[in-house]
């Protein structure tokens, strides 16, 4: 099938229109036609080429909203005219432990991505939701409530989930104090989800711009790292600390912030960080983690929460002939919190 894309040819030119083959549909699989698609940082260092060389062209897009046009023989569970979400990945080898306990995202043999992947069961490479539609397994496909804005719900594919599975891992309750380290298209969601878990939640950043804005997001308190007397007086005082810095970072002057046992899990700097003194690990057993994105069951426990909840990502929606500039505003942090491209320009163009 043939289907109308945006995509990278090189790490240098800006993205153009290219069109892609759709695989026919196999008895377990689902079409979707695709309404929305979310912008991520990883669809930039995937295209340019930053976590290694890609399998150019690459159609990126990994929060994909849409609704089902065609099902499979063997498809149960979904139907046409349904509302759902394609998140980071479309298929794991379902054979390992992690496969097995839902943790697909940790899969031992790798999962597939959306996109720039090498597809072992289909052949060719992913392509992801810059596209008129796509055609992804059943078990990969996720349900969206129709209650919630669907524009501001793609970003909760990957933003959200990425927020959501280790706020819900270590378990974090009401009454809770949870700091979310970096407001930007993680810590956003971060804030709205340890709100709506019932935390004390407590923005941390180095800019009081954006203290306003955290609270408006739901967040009970704003603390400056930067000023020293604030750091203090919030010492050993925190539950959790869920930190979405996107770059290499000094994470030690957070790591005074924690309780005895308590955990900072960071999720945003897919990079090495600057050396951790393990005396303070040592001297208060606290712990350092990391933590990916989330497995479909829980991505699916995300997305419910979600409407029960009515909590959406923070979107600027764009027309996909402006993709290139939404780039260029990502890289100087120019969005708040996430843009959203409108598929109907790119079927209507």
């Amino acid at each position: 099938m043939s289907t109308k894309t945006y995509a990278a040819f090189n790490e240098v030119d800006a993205l153009a229109p290219h069109t892609i083959e759709r695989r026919q549909l196999s008895p377990k699989d689902i079409f979707i036609d695709i309404e929305y698609c979310g912008v991520c940082h990883s669809d930039i260092h995937t295209a340019k080429g930053d976590w290694g060389k890609p399998n150019y062209p690459v159609v990126p897009g990994h929060e994909i909203i849409g609704r089902i046009k065609e099902v499979g023989s063997e498809v149960t569970n979904f139907k046409v005219g349904d509302l759902v979400g394609v998140g980071c990945m479309v298929e794991s080898c379902q054979d390992c432990h992690p496969c097995e306990e839902g943790l697909e995202q940790y899969c031992e043999n790798g999962f597939t991505g959306t996109y720039n992947s090498k597809n072992s069961k289909h052949g060719g490479v992913t392509y992801g939701g810059y596209s008129e539609n796509i055609v992804v397994e059943e078990k990969f496909v996720l349900r969206v409530p129709e209650n919630i804005d669907v524009k501001a719900a793609a970003p909760l594919l990957c933003a959200g989930i990425t927020t959501w599975s280790p706020l819900r891992h270590w378990n974090v309750k009401p009454g809770d104090k949870v700091g979310v380290i970096g407001l930007g298209g993680l810590g956003h969601m971060g804030v709205k989800f340890a709100k709506a878990m019932g935390a004390h939640v407590v923005m941390i950043t180095t800019s009081e711009s954006k203290g306003a804005d955290a609270k408006k997001l739901g967040a009970d308190e704003v603390l400056i790292s930067k000023d020293n007397a604030q750091m203090e007086a919030h010492k050993n005082s925190f539950d959790f600390l869920l930190n979405t810095i996107p770059v290499k970072h000094d994470a030690n002057p957070y790591l005074n912030l924690l309780k005895l046992d308590k955990t900072m899990c960071i999720v945003g700097a897919i990079e090495p960080i600057e050396a951790v003194n393990g005396g303070l690990l040592v001297m208060k057993r606290k712990n350092l983690a990391g933590s990916l994105i989330g497995g479909i069951k829980e991505t699916q426990e995300m997305l419910d929460f979600c409407g029960e909840h009515n909590i959406v990502s923070d979107v600027e929606v764009i027309d996909i002939q402006t993709i290139n500039t939404a780039y260029e505003r990502m890289m100087k942090s120019d969005v708040k919190y996430r843009f959203v491209i409108d598929i109907k320009s790119l079927k209507e163009a």
